[in-house]
């Protein structure tokens, strides 16, 4: 007999669980449903769960934009939340499920009726689950850092990120932090540079490490918070540039790209009026990147170039709450593009959307980007 957990999906999030059931994860989406379909047989998903508990680890979790309405069921004042969806059926997510926002109303309850106790705060999968709260983005290489920051490393069947993109990202993100490692150390040999590089890459804020501090006159739980904010920066910061490429070929197929015909007038006027207004929100959300970059860039500049801590300190301590923009834009670009690819792409082979589906994927889209500081 299924559990009674949480809140019915309504209709349009059943269409939506369908699309994405054909998908991996994106930055905005974590499909732990597809996980299973795709890798349950192997042995890393049956001995590194990302969940302890079988149900939760067939479950959707989505960062979604709080429509009106929603934002008041919430204490503290947010534009996104962290959506659990446990589907009634992980293979066929067509036939629904039950849905529940991290620390609504009654989320005591369902983690007590989850996992069959009534002090569930202190379980495990409960702090996973707040850890991904606290994050702004579902970003594959964002949470595996910050769930390893926790000892929590889930099989790499989990959160796939390839071989290559990787590498790209150390290697980038290595030339940015060798220049500020020299400036703090002096004239160290390039072999202790890539090795303190590679300390503040793999989190390890140890001993090494405090001349560093000592530049910037940073207490050590600043530092380290700050360093953590800072290695996502320089992620984003990588992630920007491929970026801009996969929305310029979303913002051709917004143009260009039509589904199958309907006789609904509402949803043909609403693909009419949607697709101009959703082109110039995208490009105002790049935008918004850069001017977040900029912060970043300049007071990197400032300590690298004119030996200047203070701003590069600044950044540092305002870094979690500047990562939390910066991710949450990125993240919602993030799954538009990969969305775009993975629904409405141009390999042969992808069926056109039906009218109605393709309207709820703009809907989508739409909502996600009000979170981004988006006038009209």
């Amino acid at each position: 007999m299924q559990k009674r957990l949480g809140n019915k999906v309504t209709p349009r999030e059943i269409r939506n669980l369908a699309n994405l059931g054909h998908s991996a994860s994106t930055s905005c989406v974590l499909n732990l449903a597809q996980v299973y379909k795709a890798h349950s047989a192997e042995f890393g998903y049956m001995t590194k769960p990302f969940f302890r508990d079988p149900l939760l680890n067939k479950c959707i979790i989505l960062k979604h934009t709080l429509r009106p309405g929603e934002v008041e069921i919430f204490l503290n004042k947010k534009r996104t939340a962290t959506k659990i969806i446990m589907p009634f059926d992980p293979l066929d997510l067509r036939i629904g499920g039950q849905s529940i926002f991290i620390d609504q109303p009654g989320f005591d309850r369902f983690i007590a009726q989850l996992f069959e106790q009534t002090q569930a705060q202190d379980h495990a999968d409960v702090q996973v689950l707040r850890a991904l709260d606290a994050i702004p983005s579902l970003d594959p290489f964002l949470v595996r850092e910050h769930l390893g920051r926790m000892g929590v490393r889930p099989a790499t069947c989990y959160l796939k990120i390839s071989a290559s993109d990787l590498q790209q990202m150390i290697g980038f993100a290595n030339g940015e932090i060798e220049k500020l490692v020299v400036t703090a150390f002096g004239g160290a040999s390039a072999t202790g540079t890539l090795k303190l590089a590679g300390k503040i890459l793999s989190n390890e804020i140890d001993a090494e490490l405090a001349p560093l501090r000592d530049t910037l006159k940073m207490s050590p739980e600043d530092f380290s918070n700050g360093i953590f904010s800072w290695r996502g920066f320089l992620y984003f910061k990588w992630r920007h540039d491929e970026l801009q490429e996969q929305l310029h070929e979303v913002l051709k197929g917004l143009a260009s790209y039509k589904p199958l015909s309907t006789l609904n007038p509402e949803v043909k006027r609403y693909l009419e009026a949607v697709r101009p207004r959703l082109m110039r929100h995208i490009v105002s959300a790049i935008a918004s990147l850069g001017d977040i970059l900029v912060i970043y860039d300049e007071a990197y500049a400032a300590l690298v170039h004119g030996k200047d801590p203070t701003p590069f300190r600044q950044f540092l301590l305002n870094g979690p709450k500047l990562f939390f923009q910066l991710g949450e834009t990125t993240g919602v670009l993030s799954h538009i593009a990969s969305f775009w690819r993975y629904r409405m792409g141009t390999k042969r082979g992808v069926p056109k959307l039906p009218a109605e589906d393709y309207a709820d994927i703009l809907m989508d889209f739409e909502e996600g980007l009000m979170c981004t500081y988006i006038d009209g």
